[in-house]
């Protein structure tokens, strides 16, 4: 049966989509060499600090190759501006959690990571998937493939999973680099937890070789002492601690957010994300916003060096998916 469409909806329908081709297509820009401009000005600026600061940025693997292709040349000069690479979804995760991905997606992601691993840049897969046979065949086919590797029951990465009983891999070292982990933790979301010495209580007590967690802690930014707390392993041994930052989108939650914002003002802010409450997409190569992130004293990133993080890992790095 063919539908008919009023014509008012049509002239909506079609007004909306050129309005933002339109508007795409205005900033003239590479949004890929943006992108990779952008992590890659967060990586000097934080290792002039600190030389042994580690960047990780998650997602966006096409940003590897210099045409954004499986097959491309390398972009040697993006890689080398990083320590490693976060991919969620690589084995579990992609379609629906606690569901296999599929072959073609899988594979279509491993084509990029192993261009990392062959460049020196360490991977670090996230799977989310809660039944135990899948969190084990998570493991094992990441370990086959090097990879480090995180299952996590749940997306919103808010608590420290009871299976495994131990960590995957666990072991006494004291890590260092990344090369040296063979595990990790993301707990991103303390929501679970009433205090942050409760928080540290639970993480000290694991011996995860890496922990990736929020910098702030209900607006309440960690301290030098506190993060050395949690570098501590359980069984003695050092882990790296490393936090999480978002680089393509602005957070309403956060302490930059000016309550006045909102799309469109400032210029740079873009439509909320319509998956995630109080995230804006954010025309990401705008120096305002890149100013709260990095490159002074008041960004985000000095905080976060301050703190005495080991690193940063950085997210909506596929932020230019949405422009392009």
């Amino acid at each position: 049966m063919r539908i008919r469409i009023p014509i008012f909806i049509l002239v909506v329908l079609f007004s909306s989509c050129s309005d933002n081709d339109d508007d795409n297509e205005s900033y003239d820009k590479d949004f890929k060499q943006e992108m990779r401009d952008f992590v890659i000005g967060i990586s000097e600026y934080a290792k002039t600090i600190d030389p042994d600061f580690i960047v990780i940025p998650q997602n966006g693997q096409e940003l590897v190759t210099i045409d954004g292709e499986e097959t491309g040349i390398p972009c040697t000069n993006y890689l080398s501006a990083i320590d490693g690479v976060g991919r969620e979804d690589l084995y579990y995760g992609y379609d629906n959690d606690d569901v296999a991905t599929s072959l073609a997606d899988r594979e279509y992601m491993i084509s990029f990571l192993d261009i990392c691993e062959n460049n020196g840049v360490e991977v670090l897969t996230t799977d989310y998937c809660w039944t135990h046979s899948k969190m084990d065949d998570s493991y094992t086919q990441n370990n086959a493939k090097s990879y480090i590797s995180f299952a996590a029951p749940v997306r919103e990465l808010n608590e420290i999973p009871d299976y495994p009983v131990f960590p995957y891999n666990a072991n006494n070292d004291s890590i260092g680099t990344l090369a040296d982990a063979k595990n990790f933790l993301y707990l991103i979301n303390p929501e679970n937890y009433t205090s942050k010495q409760k928080f540290i209580n639970a993480v000290i007590a694991t011996n995860y070789d890496v922990l990736i967690m929020d910098c702030f802690f209900e607006d309440v930014l960690f301290t030098l002492p506190e993060i050395t707390q949690l570098k501590a392993k359980q069984n003695g041994g050092q882990r790296l601690v490393i936090s999480y930052m978002s680089i393509g989108e602005a957070e309403n939650y956060r302490y930059y957010w000016n309550n006045s914002w909102e799309t469109g003002n400032p210029s740079w802010i873009e439509n909320e994300n319509p998956d995630w409450e109080g995230n804006y997409k954010v025309t990401y190569w705008d120096p305002e916003w890149q100013s709260i992130l990095f490159g002074n004293n008041d960004s985000y990133l000095k905080k976060i060096l301050d703190a005495g993080f080991d690193g940063v890992y950085l997210d909506i790095i596929d932020a230019f998916e949405y422009f392009e």
